[in-house]
């Protein structure tokens, strides 16, 4: 197929988005420094392109790139690599080549390749239909698919020819308008794989969701990555918002937050004007450094009565099948089931993991009572189980569907997600049903003064707190605490839960692990372990200051400045809640 006409509608195309009206620079030229300007002596890279490629990620897409080789390329080194949204045109209305020419001379930017990448297009199936473009689609949209994009099909084409490192730190994406926030986003999803950010009149407004970033920024564990923003008084204000109100939030939150940003306002409009001029020097500002890497800082705003600066998630035990249901005894030892494996596994406090019982009936939640022993949802058995320290067991419950657990003063509540139920048994063995209007109760928690319940819905987007009556059953249901959804799903999956003696809730979600207040407000959102999901949380150790990670095959703990509560050890009343 002949692409050249595909290629022709996307320059026509980005010519109007990106320079603004025809003639606008000749109108109002903003001045450019000798950096990006040809000079005599300095050796010029090559252009390699336009070169067409036909994506996996995006179906049907098609699109030209270029690759910028700087002259002291040494295939024997690898090379830093910039990734620029829009293509060629962005980057030569930046004067980008040159830019990189002048800076790799000065040794001012490392040996950089430039990987310049035109958005894709679904060509017309007939001359009398219209392509379609995708560009909204691949840069505006959160998730990850455009960094799949680049890390599975562009990077690994281009480092067929060249040699082009892999460090994260060694990496640069860049972008205007939708391709800015297309560069964040790519940073954002994978930090492993790319820590420097140049974003040119942002579109973080309501287009396709990135309005939520200035958020989630501020909520959000800190990423390790460099930002330098740049925009304009007179930027777009449209039906998605204000882009220069958005790139001020942007800055404010990610301040606020202790990420290493720096940025340019100027007066221009949604042109690329400014971003051209202000170019070199925010690529010596990014690259200032380096190649000290690019790392996790924390603000002086930051909430941080929770983080240990320094500290991160440390693996405790892998090789199971699917980790779950941890709980903790009133030594502070953690316990947690391999749900495949028919076993329950104990940490000691030591951090030495032994097998504690086998055969379980594929137990999943699991809580210690009062009089020490550990309760198991044995899903397969139909059965709670109460295991002896020894590891025998006898049944407490037959004939009954149940994921998680906990046990209070009133007796036992459990889940039953297949069946949309919550139970509780009280201390006669009278089993009851108190709630069947939960899509799927999953995750079933006490608040430390164990007055209230906790009930997640892993298909909806919150939890669900009930006011405990005195003969235990249940009253005042609300939708209370309000989790973050990721980006594409109507659910935020919320698992297995714990709290803090601030009456701090923990919850296990897609998104992360969740922490809320308790007004029922997400404060802060710790990163998952490795980019692993994590099914669920608890406090363990000798101090309960270590929070404790079920996540797919693995767990992880990290030290926190919080302290857990265990139920078995009775009630706590938690400070006064801040409104």
């Amino acid at each position: 197929m002949n692409l050249l006409p595909v290629r022709s509608i996307w320059i026509a195309l980005s010519l109007l988005i990106l320079a603004g009206p025809v003639g606008a620079a000749d109108q109002d030229p903003v001045k450019l420094s000798t950096d990006s300007q040809p000079q005599e002596g300095v050796p010029q890279g090559k252009i390699a392109g336009p070169l067409k490629w036909t994506s996996r990620v995006f179906p049907g897409t098609v699109r030209d790139y270029w690759i910028y080789v700087p002259a002291q390329y040494d295939a024997t080194t690898p090379a830093c690599t910039m990734v620029v949204q829009d293509g060629l045109p962005l980057a030569a209305r930046w004067k980008l080549p040159t830019v990189l020419d002048n800076l790799i001379h000065k040794k001012e930017v490392p040996v950089t390749i430039g990987i310049f990448i035109s958005p894709g297009v679904v060509p017309a199936p007939h001359e009398n239909a219209r392509p379609r473009y995708n560009r909204s689609v691949e840069y505006d949209s959160l998730g990850d698919d455009y960094a799949r994009f680049l890390l599975e099909e562009i990077l690994p084409e281009v480092g067929k020819r060249y040699n082009l490192s892999s460090d994260p730190n060694d990496r640069l994406i860049a972008g205007s308008s939708s391709g800015a926030i297309c560069a964040f986003n790519v940073a954002w999803e994978r930090p492993d794989a790319f820590r420097r950010v140049f974003s040119a009149v942002g579109s973080y407004t309501g287009l396709r969701g990135g309005n939520v970033f200035p958020v989630l920024v501020r909520k959000v564990e800190p990423k390790p990555m460099r930002i330098f923003l740049q925009d304009g008084s007179q930027d777009l204000n449209l039906f998605g918002g204000s882009w220069w109100v958005a790139n001020q939030d942007m800055l404010s939150s990610l301040q606020y937050a202790g990420y290493d940003v720096n940025h340019v306002w100027d007066e221009g409009g949604h042109d690329n004007r400014y971003a051209a001029a202000i170019l070199p020097q925010a690529l010596r500002w990014m690259w200032r450094d380096y190649p000290q890497p690019v790392r996790v800082r924390h603000g002086a705003k930051r909430w941080t009565d929770v983080l240990l600066p320094g500290e991160d998630w440390q693996l405790v035990s892998q090789g199971h099948q699917f980790t779950e249901g941890p709980a903790v005894n009133r030594q502070g030892e953690v316990f947690f089931s391999d749900i495949p494996n028919n076993r329950i596994y104990k940490i000691g406090l030591d951090d030495q993991v032994t097998l504690f019982a086998e055969n379980t009936g594929k137990a999943n939640g699991l809580m210690f009572d009062s009089q020490g022993r550990l309760l198991a949802c044995a899903a397969e058995k139909k059965q709670i189980v109460a295991y002896q320290t020894d590891g025998s067991s006898a049944p407490l419950v037959e004939n009954v569907t149940s994921n998680d657990l906990v046990v209070g003063q009133n007796g036992i509540y459990f889940s039953d997600p297949l069946h949309h139920r919550v139970y509780h048994l009280d201390r006669e063995s009278k089993l009851r049903i108190l709630d069947s209007e939960i899509q799927v109760p999953n995750g079933i928690l006490l608040s430390p003064d164990q007055t209230l319940l906790y009930v997640a819905d892993s298909r909806g987007q919150f939890v669900y707190s009930f006011q405990i009556r005195s003969d235990g059953s249940l009253t005042h249901k609300q939708p209370f605490h309000h989790l973050h959804v990721p980006w594409g799903q109507d659910s935020s999956g919320a698992d297995g839960m714990t709290v803090d003696t601030a009456g701090r809730l923990y919850v296990a979600s897609r998104m992360g692990v969740q922490i809320c207040d308790q007004a029922g407000r997400v404060q802060l959102i710790l990163s998952t372990p490795q980019n692993t999901g994590v099914s669920n949380v608890v406090f363990g150790g000798p101090g309960l200051d270590t929070l404790y990670a079920t996540c797919g095959n693995k767990v992880f703990k990290r030290r926190i400045r919080a302290r857990g509560v265990v139920p078995s050890r009775g009630v706590l009343k938690p400070p006064q809640a801040k409104l």
